[in-house]
């Protein structure tokens, strides 16, 4: 048991951090992201068609038509995609912890986002609101993801466990 877990664990050879691939913590934070993008979005959604006496259903996530920036609900809907993105950056800083990684899991949640859209509604989103607010919510959450994870990244390490001492 023990050989098993020397094989697993990354060797500390003079590295500040290890880059070993391991598939499977990297399809388990994509499966995260994604059910927390889904899950958080559903929550803003139903909050702000509650707020604006609006009925909640999943067209307002997979359709195209449901974000008309002309109409209150398109704008409510918006605002609801434009907060999930923040809300999934701050998702990125607690599951990826990267900030290198940032746009690769922005981007990754989108297009399944994208995918999960074209399965739903049979063909490939065309309205320009769509692919600007998709564009705009990906640059959001790569922003300020990597801001949180570089602040986290950027902290002081500690060299060693005895008093600090002044100078």
């Amino acid at each position: 048991m023990l050989g098993l877990l020397r094989k697993r664990l990354p060797r500390m050879t003079g590295h500040f951090r290890s880059n070993v691939w391991d598939p499977v913590l990297i399809i388990s934070q994509i499966v995260s992201m994604q059910c927390q993008f889904y899950l958080i979005l559903g929550i803003w959604n139903y909050f702000m068609n509650t707020f604006g006496n609006f009925d909640s259903s999943l067209d307002k996530v997979f359709t195209e038509t449901d974000l008309d920036v002309l109409e209150t609900s398109g704008r409510l809907n918006v605002i609801a995609f434009l907060l999930n993105s923040l809300t999934s950056a701050l998702a990125l800083w607690f599951i990826v912890q990267r900030t290198k990684l940032c746009l690769d899991f922005s981007v990754t949640a989108h297009l399944f986002h994208f995918l999960a859209c074209v399965i739903y509604n049979g063909n490939v989103p065309s309205t320009l609101p769509w692919w600007i607010i998709n564009v705009i919510s990906i640059a959001l959450m790569t922003v300020t993801g990597e801001f949180l994870c570089m602040r986290t990244e950027m902290k002081a390490i500690p060299l060693s466990m005895g008093p600090k001492a002044d100078l």
